[in-house]
């Protein structure tokens, strides 16, 4: 890890917030009381930064200077705000086209698949402020610098994220070998996000439960089951074989 991907010390991140740095996530020293921690730990919470309370030899892993019990990580991405992204498609007259990774938290699978959902012409990539992979140079660099191209829009809940959606129009579709439904037998063309989960946990109960519709891959092999880039490319190409076949 290079000293270019995260700030040290409260007041230089303090600073770095205020001139609108993006902030990918915040560690705070456990026990940290002082008055300048407390300030820090208010401006993230008013500018909607994840925090998160570590052990201080954690903190002592990342640099061996003095962070004052407080290290912030930098997003290699700015992020758009998800009311924001859907209306510009709506505004530019696009059917919108949206990946929700639920829980991905590799940073190589995630920018395999901005990679391919840039690559494809997908409009946006939905992720929760918990559980995804950092927005890194590792990631940008896996995915081809697409990430620098395709908006990227984090959200304190999925489900919530999901309900406006829906409210706006997008169908959503859940991506999971528990689905009865093949992926090549159903209309893909309307406006809508694919949610996809992470390889171990796959999608969360309740963003299942609000899904439209659940499909999966066929599998003829023996393996069982594809890499999670692997199966979500797999969806987007059929995504745009449809639509381009209208």
């Amino acid at each position: 890890m290079e000293e270019k991907d995260f700030i040290f010390g409260s007041r230089a991140i303090m600073e770095a917030i205020k001139s609108s740095v993006e902030i990918d996530k915040l560690f705070i020293a456990r026990k940290s009381e002082s008055e300048i921690s407390k300030e820090l730990i208010d401006l993230a919470k008013e500018y909607k930064i994840p925090i998160q309370y570590a052990p201080v030899e954690k903190l002592n892993r990342i640099t061996r200077k003095n962070h004052q019990g407080a290290i912030a990580f930098i997003s290699s991405v700015s992020y758009v705000p998800l009311e924001e992204l859907i209306s510009s498609c709506y505004e530019q007259g696009k059917d919108p086209l949206f990946v929700i990774l639920d829980q991905v938290s590799d940073v190589r699978n995630f920018g395999a698949i901005a990679r391919s959902a840039e690559c494809l012409g997908f409009n946006g990539i939905i992720i929760a402020f918990k559980g995804a992979a950092k927005i890194n140079a590792d990631a940008v660099k896996t995915s081809a610098g697409a990430l620098l191209k395709i908006p990227v829009s984090r959200v304190k809940s999925l489900a919530n994220s999901i309900k406006f959606l829906k409210d706006s129009g997008v169908q959503i579709i859940s991506v999971t070998e528990k689905a009865s439904e093949i992926c090549y037998n159903i209309n893909l063309t309307a406006p809508l996000a694919l949610v996809i989960g992470s390889e171990d946990r796959g999608i969360s109960p309740n963003l299942l439960y609000l899904s439209d519709q659940k499909v999966q891959i066929p599998m003829e092999g023996e393996t069982g089951s594809l890499n999670v880039s692997v199966a979500t490319s797999v969806l987007l190409y059929e995504v745009k074989r449809q639509r381009n076949s209208k």
